[in-house]
C-alpha cells in the first residue's frame, strides 16, 4: 500500500520525462500535424520556446523522484500540463494525455498538501 501512492509520481515522472526527451532526440517520430498544429509549431520551435519548455519538462519529472521537491516540481510542471490540455483544446481540437497529466498532477498536490497549505 505504501508504494501504490507513488504510482502516480512516477507515471507524471515518465509522461514529462518521456515528452522532454523525445523533443531533442526524437525515439518516436512526430506524427503528421494539421494546418493549426503545423502553424503553432512552426512558430514556437525557431524561437528556441519549445527547447525551455521541454527543458523545464525534464527538470520537473526528475525533481519529482525526490520527495523533497516533489511540491517544487509541481509549480513547474503544473503551468505546462495546463497549456498541453489547452493546446489539445484549442489547437488540436481534441484531447490527449491533458486530463490525464492534469489529474495525476491533483493527485500528487494532494498527496502533498501540507507543502502547500502556506499558500491558502
Amino acid at each position: 500500500m505504501k508504494y501504490l501512492k507513488l504510482v502516480p509520481t512516477f507515471l507524471l515522472a515518465f509522461l514529462f520525462l518521456f515528452g522532454g526527451l523525445n523533443f531533442f532526440f526524437e525515439f518516436v517520430p512526430t506524427p503528421p500535424m494539421s494546418e493549426n498544429q503545423a502553424l503553432f509549431f512552426n512558430l514556437m520551435v525557431p524561437t528556441g520556446f519549445m527547447k525551455v519548455v521541454k527543458i523545464l519538462e525534464i527538470i520537473g519529472a526528475v525533481l519529482l523522484l525526490f520527495p523533497s521537491k516533489r511540491a517544487l516540481s509541481l509549480l513547474i510542471l503544473s503551468p505546462i500540463a495546463i497549456n498541453i490540455l489547452l493546446l489539445e483544446l484549442l489547437v488540436l481540437g481534441g484531447l490527449g494525455a491533458g486530463p490525464l497529466l492534469i489529474i495525476l498532477i491533483g493527485i500528487i498536490a494532494y498527496q502533498e498538501f501540507d507543502k502547500f497549505k502556506a499558500l491558502l
